[in-house]
C-alpha cells in the first residue's frame, strides 16, 4: 500500500522567544500537570514554540522527533493548515453557544453524526465533553442512571484494574488504577475496585501469553462474585494500557473478558481516548480486539489535539433506556458541543479518511513500524520490545536473558528510566518514561524515512544511556 504524504506541512513564523523569561514567569505561575513544581523550577521548564509534521522545536532552536503525538493525540501531526482555517471560520460565524436550554449548533449536530458513521454499529448517540476525563466522570453517571432506571438501584460498583489510568477528576482518578494519584485527595471515591492488569511481563512467569490471558481476565469473574453480581455495573478499561506503560493485554484476554461481562449481563466500557481514531489500525482499539462495548470513551485524537475535545459514544443498549425512561439526564458541561471544537474534529476526521490513515497504520506503517522497533530488543539495555499499532513500549532491564522473565530488572529507586529519557529529550527524540518502560505513541502521518529516523534515534539515545549508566556503575 502506498503511503499518502502529509499535506500542508507548513513552518511557522515565530518571534525570537527569550527562554530564561518565559521559564522565570513559567516558575513563579505556572502550576503543571503532574510535576513537581519545585524541581521543575530549579533547573527551568523546556519551552516549545513550534510544531510541523512529526516535529517540535524548543525556544533554542532545536528540533526533537515527537514520539508521542504531544500526548498520545497529534494524530495527524502539526501544521494542518486546514483545521486551523475550519477553526477560525467556526470563530468567525459563532465562536460559541451552549447545548442548554434546547438548543443545538451545526458543527456539533454534524461531529455526532460522523462519530456514529465511523464507529461500530451498536453505536447511534454522543455525549460531548471538553476532555477525557470529563468523559469518563460521565460513564460514571450515566452506567449508575442507567441500573436506577431499570430499577437495580444498588448496582453501582464498576470494576476497573490497577495502573489503569481514566483521567484526572474525582471520577476519572478513582476508575484509574495508580496508587500515586490515590494516595493524594482521599481516593478513589466509594464504589469502584480494582483488578490486576493483564502485564504478562509482570505475572505471566511459567504460562503461555494466551494462558495468562484467560487468567487475568478470570479476575474479573472472581471481583464480580466477591463483590456481588447484583451489585456490579460495568467494567472498564483501555484496549491497551497507555499511561501505564503501553501494557498490550494477551490475545486472549479481550474476548475473555465481553464473555464474563455478558454472563453476568454488565455494561463494558472501553475508554479509547488513546486508542480511538486510528492508533491500533482501526477506528477504535475495541474494533482491534474484537469486542463489542456498550460505551466508549473518547478525546485526543479526535481533533487530533488542535481543540480540547472529548465524549462518550453511547450504545444502545443504555441509550434507549436513557431516552426512554429517563427524562432530564442532569448532568453536562458548559462546553458540550462546542461548535469550534466540533469543526475542528469534523476537519481533522476528514483528514484522517482521505489521507486513509486508519488502513496505513492497519496494513502499512503499523507492520512497518514493528518490524523497525522490535529489532530494538537487540540492544543491551532492552529486555523486551513490543508494538501494537501506533502504540509500542521496551523493558530496560539491568541484566538481559533468553527469557524476558529471567531478565534482571533495575532497582526503581534508580529512575534509570528517567535517565534514559533525558538522554532521548538530547538526541532529538520525545520518548516517555514509565517505571522502566520506555514507551512511544507517534503521529499516525509517518513515512517509512521517518520510522527509519525515529528508531535510528531511539537506538543511539540508548547507546548514550547504556554509556552514562556504565560510567555510573549501575550496568
Amino acid at each position: 500500500m502506498a503511503i499518502v504524504a502529509p499535506t500542508a506541512r507548513q513552518s511557522v513564523a515565530q518571534a525570537p522567544v527569550n527562554t530564561r523569561a518565559i521559564q522565570d514567569l513559567d516558575a513563579a505561575h505556572y502550576l503543571h500537570p503532574f510535576t513537581d513544581s519545585k524541581a521543575l523550577a530549579s533547573h527551568g521548564s523546556r519551552v516549545i514554540v513550534k510544531g510541523e509534521g512529526i516535529y517540535i522545536w524548543d525556544s533554542e532552536g532545536k528540533r526533537l522527533l515527537d514520539g508521542m503525538s504531544g500526548l498520545w493525540c497529534m494524530n495527524v501531526g502539526y501544521g494542518r493548515k486546514s483545521i486551523s482555517d475550519a477553526v477560525y471560520a467556526q470563530m468567525q460565524q459563532l465562536p460559541f453557544y451552549n447545548s442548554f436550554f434546547q438548543t443545538t449548533n451545526v458543527p456539533a449536530v454534524q461531529l455526532a453524526a460522523k462519530l456514529v458513521e465511523i464507529s461500530p454499529p451498536q453505536f447511534n448517540h454522543v455525549f460531548f465533553t471538553g476532555s477525557g476525563s470529563e468523559g469518563n466522570d460521565t460513564i460514571v453517571r450515566m452506567v449508575r442512571r442507567y441500573w436506577d432506571l431499570q430499577g437495580y438501584q444498588g448496582r453501582h460498583v464498576i470494576i476497573s484494574r490497577h495502573n489503569a489510568y481514566h483521567g484526572s477528576t474525582m471520577a476519572g482518578a478513582s476508575l484509574g488504577g495508580m496508587s500515586g494519584m490515590h494516595e493524594q485527595g482521599g481516593l478513589p471515591i466509594p464504589g469502584i475496585v480494582h483488578i490486576g492488569q493483564p502485564y504478562y511481563l509482570e505475572g505471566g512467569k511459567g504460562k503461555t501469553p494466551e494462558e495468562f490471558g484467560l487468567e487475568a481476565a478470570s479476575w474479573l469473574e472472581q471481583k464480580i462474585l466477591e463483590v456481588g453480581a447484583d451489585k456490579v455495573a460495568a467494567f472498564i478499561g483501555e484496549p491497551v494500557q497507555g499511561a501505564g506503560g503501553v501494557i498490550i493485554p494477551p490475545s486472549t484476554y479481550w474476548p475473555e473478558i465481553q464473555r464474563i461481562c455478558d454472563k453476568y449481563g454488565i455494561l463494558l466500557v472501553a475508554d479509547e481516548v488513546i486508542c480511538g481514531f486510528g492508533r491500533l489500525g482501526h477506528w477504535f482499539g475495541s474494533e482491534y480486539f474484537g469486542i463489542k462495548p456498550d460505551l466508549m470513551t473518547f478525546a485526543k485524537g479526535v481533533s487530533s489535539g488542535y481543540v480540547p475535545l472529548g465524549g462518550v459514544l453511547v450504545g444502545d443498549r443504555v441509550a434507549d433506556v436513557l431516552i426512554e425512561k429517563g427524562g432530564d439526564f442532569n448532568h453536562g458541561f458548559t462546553y458540550s458541543g462546542h461548535p469550534v471544537a466540533c469543526a475542528a474534529a469534523l476537519e481533522n476526521i476528514r483528514i484522517i479518511q482521505e489521507e486513509k490513515l486508519v488502513d496505513q497504520v492497519r496494513e502499512d506503517t503499523g507492520p512497518y513500524l514493528k518490524q523497525k522497533f522490535e529489532a530494538l530488543a537487540d540492544h543491551p539495555l532492552v529486555g523486551a520490545a513490543e508494538t501494537c499499532g501506533f502504540v509500542a513500549g521496551l523493558v530496560l532491564v539491568q541484566k538481559k536473558a533468553a527469557n524476558i522473565h529471567d531478565c534482571v530488572p533495575f532497582d526503581s529507586t534508580l529512575d534509570v528510566g528517567m535517565i534514559c529519557r533525558d538522554h532521548m529529550f538530547n538526541g532529538g527524540m520525545i520518548m516517555r518514561a514509565v517505571g522502566n518502560r520506555m514507551i512511544i505513541a507517534p503521529p499516525l502521518v509517518m513515512t517509512h524515512a521517518e520510522i527509519d529516523e525515529l528508531v535510528t534515534l531511539i537506538r543511539v539515545c540508548l547507546d548514550a544511556t547504556l554509556a552514562d549508566l556504565t560510567k555510573r556503575g549501575l550496568i
